[in-house]
């Protein structure tokens, strides 16, 4: 396990469109959420540690964001091939298990990670209602052993922001995980 911190892309930056399959191949793009008032962009895996310790939290947070008109997604970025954990089968699995609501995305080229500058898993982005970055960075304080209690005060604090029309916090935390697993020769330049 390689601790790999998140990269900050620029706040204001509009969110890259994608279009990826989910886990059962049916196809989700950025176009189809031009109606949430806020989205939570989440890179994230299955074998991660970091992702496993926040499993609960991710599916509330997934049904939370539906209530509100918000929306989520996760997208999986990891080279399945040489990790077969993270595979469509075994996330169609693990949604099913830990109750994920939103589109858990399958990036098998890696080109949607590359376009976020997703470094680590989990990596969250939050987009207001006009797809422009407001937040980059952790979920919570929360990290395995740490004994804090997962919480997502973090990305709670800021789509309640975005939801009441307020200002978000420029001083932002990143958020610490597992390496996104890259295909060999597949790694972004942006580590350089």
């Amino acid at each position: 396990m390689v601790m790999t911190r998140s990269r900050m892309l620029s706040l204001g930056t509009q969110a890259p469109a994608f279009s990826l399959p989910d886990a059962n191949g049916k196809p989700v793009s950025l176009a189809d959420f031009a109606d949430a008032k806020a989205l939570v962009v989440v890179f994230m895996c299955n074998h991660c540690p970091f992702v496993k310790h926040l499993r609960g939290g991710l599916a509330k947070l997934g049904r939370d964001c539906a209530e509100k008109g918000m929306a989520m997604v996760g997208i999986n970025s990891n080279n399945y091939d040489q990790y077969p954990d993270d595979s469509p089968d075994r996330m169609r699995s693990e949604a099913n298990v830990y109750g994920y609501e939103f589109p858990y995305l399958v990036d098998a080229e890696q080109s949607v990670a590359k376009a976020y500058q997703a470094a680590c898993t989990p990596d969250f982005f939050v987009f207001d209602g006009e797809q422009k970055l407001v937040y980059r960075g952790q979920f919570d304080d929360s990290r395995p052993g740490n004994e804090i209690a997962v919480t997502g005060k973090d990305v709670y604090a800021v789509l309640g922001a975005v939801l009441e029309g307020k200002a978000v916090a420029e001083e932002q935390k990143p958020s610490m995980g597992c390496n996104i697993k890259w295909k060999p020769g597949n790694e972004p330049d942006y580590f350089g």
